[in-house]
């Protein structure tokens, strides 16, 4: 294969490399809003969990916003568990689950911020293997 063609390949697989770069930035934002979610239904459970029956408490509504409310039953949590079902779970459980579920993100996180790194690393390597190409192909 000619010096040419090597480096158009080349280029148009660090394209690839960048356009899918930039779809796993946006996973990571996505990722990243839905676990700081979990992280603050985490900590309302917690504090829920030291609250008392008719003790006043602020619910979190997200955005900075509340509701007064009074607590009547701290067992009984209302969680969604996908396809818009949701069920009624103790407060021990729900939290284990949102833990669980922060968890799973940490993970799917992790994973995706290897692949990035991975990708860029090569995007680097081949970005530097095509510039040789481009200096040899001005030398000729």
């Amino acid at each position: 294969m000619t010096n040419e063609k090597t480096i158009t390949q080349n280029l148009a697989i660090i394209e690839y490399y960048k356009e899918q770069l930039n779809s796993i930035d946006l996973q990571l934002q996505i990722s990243q809003a839905a676990l700081n979610d979990y992280t603050k239904a985490k900590l309302t459970l917690e504090h829920l969990q030291k609250t008392e029956k008719n003790d006043e408490i602020l619910i979190p509504l997200g955005g900075g916003t509340f509701l007064k409310g009074t607590i009547l039953d701290k067992n009984k949590i209302l969680t969604d568990i996908g396809a818009g079902v949701v069920t009624e779970k103790s407060i021990t459980i729900a939290l284990q689950k949102v833990v669980e579920r922060i968890q799973l993100m940490q993970n799917n996180r992790d994973k995706l911020i290897a692949l990035a790194e991975k990708l860029q690393d090569e995007a680097t390597i081949l970005s530097q293997k095509t510039q040789e190409l481009m200096q040899e192909s001005q030398t000729i």
